[in-house]
C-alpha cells in the first residue's frame, strides 16, 4: 500500500467529533484509500474513533469479503474474527468510554465500486466511481449497512496524477511532490449514513458556481465536453437557490458537486454532497429540449435535505426520501417552465397511477417492498394533497421544522406526521389512511385538485367529457382549444388522445402555423399513417431541433415513402443525435436496409453499427445497436463476443437484456453454432451465463 503511511499521517492532522447509534456510538472515521484499477482492488484503512454507552463485550462491522492485514484498538493488536460480511471483535467495553479502531485492509468488490475503461484501448476514458446506495459501501470499506449509524467520514485517496479525484465533502489538501501521485484529503464537518459514502476518479474539468448563500458548487465534465456543459448544467444555480428559499433549511453540506460518471446504475445517485450521474444525460442545446437533467439534477439536489440531512430508519419509511425528492423536483421545475408544466406533470403521473390502481395492482406507500413507481410519484403526489390539505404557509412551517429536529439522525413517517399536524393544528389521520396506507390510487381526488388548481386542466376535463359524449371532433370544436393562450401541454394531450379524429386539413394548418416543437412532436409521433397530401408537411417536420422527431420522422417517412428512401436518408446521414445516438444508430439500420443506397459504403455502415455494441459505449447505444443488428440478421462474431460479455454486465436492466438476447438466439441452431466457436475465443470469465446453457 504505497504511502499507506503519508495518508494516515494527513488523518490524524485533522479532527472534530460528530455522532449516533445503540450500545456503541460510531463517531469518526478517517477513511484512507489506494485504489489498484489494473487489479480491480482498494488498498485501504480506517481509523473509527467510537464511544461506548453502554457494556459490550464485542462490536462489529460489516465488511464483505474483505481481507484484513491488521486491527488494532487503542494501538495495540486485537483479535478478530473476519467472516464473509463482518468482522467482529470481542473485548470487554465499559459504558463511558472512548476508544479508537485502526483496521487495514484490501478488497476486491464483486460490487459499488466500478473500474471502467481500464481494460480497452481508449485513451483517457479510465474512470472509478462508487455506488453504494442501500448498503452496499461495505464492499469496499468496513462500515455500517444500517442507515442508523451516522458517522463523521473523511477521506484520504492516492490516485495516479492523470486523474482527478471528487469525493464527499472539502478537498482540504492535494499533495504535489514532484514525481509522485498526489494524495486528495476530503474532509466532512457533519455525520452521515455509509452508503451516502463516495467517490470518483477520471479525467475531468469542471465549471465553479457559488449559490446566493455563498455555497460552492463544482459542475464536472469531460475534457472535449465543454460545450455540453451549460445545456447539462442549466438552471442549477437557479434550482440550488430555489431549494434554500423554499425548503427554509439552509444547504447542510460544505458543498456541492454533480459529476457525470459512465455505464452509471440508474439516473442518478445523492451521495452527500457529490451526486454522480450517467453520462447519458451529458447534453447538447438541442436534445434539451427532449432529455434534459433538469429534473434528475434538481431530484438529486433535493435529496441532500431529504435522505441525507434527514434519513429513513429503514425502506418502510422509503416514501420520506423518494417522494419529496420527486415532488420537490417538480416544485422547482414549476419554479422554471410555470405552472402549466408542473400541473401537467402530475396529470400524467396520475393517468399512469390510475391505471395500475384499476388493476388492482395499487401499492402502499408503507410497503418497504412496493416499487418505485409508488414511492417517487404516488409519494409526490401525496405531498401535493399534504399541502392542499394543510395549506401551503403550514406545509413549509412543518418541513423546515421536520428538518431541523432530525437533522442528522433518522426517522419514520409518523415523526413527520406528527410535525405535520403540529403545524397545522389538524389531524391528518384521514389523510394518512387515503395517500399512504391504501394501495389503490384516488384518481377522482387528484382530478379536483388538478381541477381547482389549473384552468387549463379543468377545460380540458370538460372539452373530454364533451369529445367522448359525441366521439367527433369537429374542425370548429379544435379552434375553440387553439389559441396563443392554450399551453402545449393541452394542445399535445388533444394530438395524444384524439388524433383520429382529427382532419388531415386541421393537422396540415397545425403543422403550417404551429411553432412549439413539442406539439409537433405529438403528432410525429401520434400519426400512424402519412397520406400524400400531408407528406411535404411530415417531411418538414425532420427539421425540427429535436433529435427526437428527427428519429420518429426518419422512420416513418423511409417506411410510408420507398421511393424517397435515398432523399431521407441523404438529409439525415450527418446527425447523432442524443448522447444515445439515437438517430445514427437507426439510420445505419435504415441504410443497410436499403437496396443499392451508397452499396460501396455498406460494409462500413455495418462496421459502424457493430462497434456500438462494445463496452466502450454506454448501455443504452449498446443495447439498440444488438436489437437493431438482431432486426436486420447483421449480427456478426465481433457482436456475438460482445454480446456474450454484456450477458456478465454490472447494469442489471442491460445484462438482462443481453442474456434475453442470447437466450432467442441459442434457439436457432445456426446462430447457436456461431456463438459456440466464438466463444471458444473468450476468457472463462466472459462466459459466466452462456456456461449455464452450455452445461
Amino acid at each position: 500500500m504505497k504511502k499507506i503511511v503519508l495518508a494516515f499521517v494527513l488523518c490524524f492532522c485533522f479532527y472534530s467529533y460528530g455522532q449516533h447509534q445503540d450500545r456503541v456510538d460510531f463517531i469518526k472515521a478517517k477513511v484512507c484509500l489506494s485504489p489498484v484499477p489494473k487489479e480491480k482492488t482498494i488498498k485501504g484503512g480506517v481509523i473509527y474513533r467510537f464511544n461506548v454507552l453502554q457494556n459490550v463485550d464485542s462490536i462489529f462491522l460489516d465488511a464483505k469479503n474483505i481481507d484484513f492485514s491488521k486491527v488494532e484498538l487503542d494501538g495495540k493488536k486485537i483479535d478478530f474474527i473476519a467472516k464473509e460480511n463482518i468482522i467482529s471483535i470481542t473485548h470487554k467495553f465499559e459504558k463511558g468510554e472512548s476508544h479508537k479502531l485502526l483496521l487495514e485492509y484490501e478488497a476486491k468488490p464483486k460490487q459499488t465500486v466500478y473500474f471502467i475503461g481500464w481494460d480497452d484501448d481508449v485513451e483517457g476514458n479510465e474512470q472509478i466511481w462508487t455506488q453504494g446506495q442501500g448498503k452496499y459501501t461495505s464492499h469496499w470499506l468496513p462500515s455500517f449497512d444500517d442507515m442508523e449509524e451516522k458517522v463523521e467520514f473523511d477521506l484520504t485517496i492516492e490516485a495516479d496524477k492523470k486523474y482527478q479525484v471528487i469525493a464527499n465533502g472539502n478537498l482540504l489538501l492535494k499533495t504535489n511532490n514532484d514525481g509522485e501521485d498526489p494524495i486528495w484529503l476530503f474532509d466532512m464537518k457533519k455525520p452521515m449514513s455509509s452508503y451516502l459514502l463516495a467517490f470518483a476518479m477520471g479525467k475531468y474539468d469542471k465549471q465553479v458556481l457559488t449559490s446566493e448563500s455563498g455555497v460552492t458548487i463544482e459542475n464536472y465534465y469531460y475534457l472535449n465536453d465543454n460545450l455540453k456543459v451549460e445545456p447539462t448544467y442549466r438552471y442549477t444555480k437557479r434550482i440550488f437557490d430555489f431549494f434554500e428559499n423554499e425548503i427554509g433549511v439552509a444547504y447542510p453540506w460544505q458543498n456541492y458537486k454533480q459529476v457525470p460518471v459512465h455505464d452509471f446504475l440508474y439516473a442518478g445517485m445523492e451521495n452527500t454532497s457529490a451526486t454522480f450521474f450517467s453520462d447519458a444525460y451529458f447534453i447538447d442545446s438541442t436534445s434539451f429540449i427532449d432529455r434534459n437533467y433538469v429534473n434528475i439534477n434538481a431530484h438529486e439536489l433535493a435529496h441532500q435535505w431529504f435522505g441525507n440531512l434527514v434519513t429513513e430508519k429503514n425502506s418502510e419509511h422509503h416514501w420520506l426520501h423518494e417522494g419529496f425528492a420527486t415532488y420537490f423536483a417538480y416544485l422547482a421545475e414549476k419554479e422554471i417552465f410555470g405552472d402549466d408544466y408542473f400541473y401537467w406533470k402530475l396529470f400524467e403521473t396520475a393517468k399512469v397511477l390510475s391505471d395500475i390502481s384499476e388493476k388492482g395492482e395499487g401499492e402502499s406507500l408503507l410497503n418497504p417492498k412496493a416499487s418505485s413507481l409508488t414511492f417517487y410519484e404516488k409519494g409526490a403526489w401525496a405531498l401535493a394533497m399534504l399541502k392542499d390539505e394543510v395549506g401551503e404557509d403550514d406545509f413549509k412551517e412543518g418541513i423546515k421544522t421536520y428538518l431541523n429536529k432530525y437533522k442528522f439522525q433518522n426517522v419514520t413517517v409518523s415523526d413527520f406526521i406528527v410535525e405535520m399536524e403540529l403545524a397545522s393544528g389538524k389531524d391528518l389521520g384521514e389523510f394518512r389512511e387515503v395517500w399512504l396506507v391504501n394501495e389503490t390510487f384516488n384518481f377522482e381526488i387528484a382530478k379536483a385538485y388538478l381541477e381547482k388548481s389549473n384552468r387549463f386542466l379543468k377545460h380540458f376535463f370538460e372539452f373530454q367529457e364533451e369529445i367522448d359524449a359525441t366521439d367527433v371532433l369537429d374542425d370548429e370544436k379544435l379552434k375553440l382549444m387553439w389559441h396563443s393562450e392554450t399551453p402545449w401541454q393541452f394542445k399535445s394531450q388533444i394530438i395524444k388522445d384524439y388524433i383520429s379524429q382529427i382532419s388531415d386539413s386541421s393537422l396540415k394548418k397545425i403543422l403550417a402555423n404551429e411553432k412549439s416543437i413539442k406539439i409537433r412532436q405529438s403528432i410525429a409521433t401520434s400519426k400512424k399513417n402519412i397520406p400524400e397530401d400531408l407528406r411535404s408537411y411530415f417531411e418538414s417536420l425532420l427539421e425540427d431541433e429535436s433529435y427526437s422527431t428527427k428519429e420518429v420522422m426518419l422512420f416513418r417517412l423511409w417506411d410510408a415513402y420507398p421511393d424517397n428512401r435515398k432523399l431521407y436518408l441523404d438529409q439525415t446521414k450527418d446527425i447523432n443525435g442524443h448522447p444515445n445516438k439515437n438517430v445514427r444508430l437507426l439510420w445505419l439500420t435504415l441504410a443497410l436496409f436499403t437496396p443499392d443506397y451508397n452499396s460501396t459504403e455498406s460494409i462500413n455502415y455495418h462496421r459502424e453499427l457493430v462497434s456500438y455494441t462494445d463496452a466502450k459505449y454506454n448501455p443504452e447505444i449498446r443495447q439498440t445497436a444488438f436489437q437493431y443488428l438482431f432486426e436486420i440478421k447483421a449480427l456478426n462474431d465481433e457482436a456475438y463476443a460482445n454480446l456474450i460479455k454484456a450477458t456478465n454486465h454490472h447494469s442489471w436492466q442491460f445484462r438482462n437484456y443481453a442474456r434475453r438476447l442470447l437466450d432467442t438466439l441459442w434457439g436457432d441452431e445456426e446462430q447457436k453454432k456461431e456463438i459456440e466457436k466464438v466463444a471458444n475465443q473468450l476468457n472463462s470469465s466472459d462466459l459466466r451465463y452462456l456456461k449455464t446453457k452450455l452445461n
